[in-house]
């Protein structure tokens, strides 16, 4: 067990015929109780400080090990935004194609019947020109015939034709 002051103050020393002068004895242990109690005052300091230190290095540690674990989480939280982020891109873009295909479906199928349509009218107007031609023609024909100059020829006195309505 170390020495402390109040042992060193205590110590009583026997005394021998020719010993030691008491009075440089003593001088001489006040002065090493005095460097004695600086030097345990000054460990005492020390030891707090070492203390403190060390409380703060645990504080310090301890906002380390919190901010590496923020990181982690931060980087963790990072990716998976990002995953959702193309999970959802992926999905509008899927979502994107299968307008465009359904639009380019409907455009095809409009073209298809404006094409049917198309050759319906051709079929219709094919018929109509078809009819007209031949109304046209059996019209020339009508007026080719012979009949007409007929008729040209046909006199009737329209005197005559009055008296004869009048008695009638």
């Amino acid at each position: 067990m170390p020495l402390t002051p109040l042992d060193i103050h205590n110590k009583e020393f026997s005394r021998t015929f020719r010993g030691y002068d008491e009075d440089e004895v003593n001088e001489f242990l006040d002065q090493i109780i005095k460097d004695y109690e600086l030097l345990i005052r000054e460990k005492k300091e020390l030891d707090e400080k070492l203390s403190s230190s060390n409380e703060r290095l645990g504080h310090f540690t301890n906002i380390e090990e919190t901010l590496h674990k923020s990181i982690i989480v931060a980087q963790e939280a990072a990716e998976e935004v990002k995953g959702n982020a193309q999970k959802e891109a992926k999905l509008i873009i899927r979502e994107a194609e299968k307008n465009a295909d359904r639009i380019v479906n409907e455009a095809l199928s409009k073209a298809r019947k404006v094409a049917m349509e198309i050759e319906e009218l051709k079929k219709q107007s094919k018929v109509f020109r078809t009819r007209f031609k031949m109304l046209i023609e059996a019209q020339l024909d009508l007026l080719k015939n012979d009949d007409w100059d007929k008729l040209m020829e046909f006199e009737i006195d329209a005197t005559e034709l009055n008296l004869e309505e009048e008695v009638k």
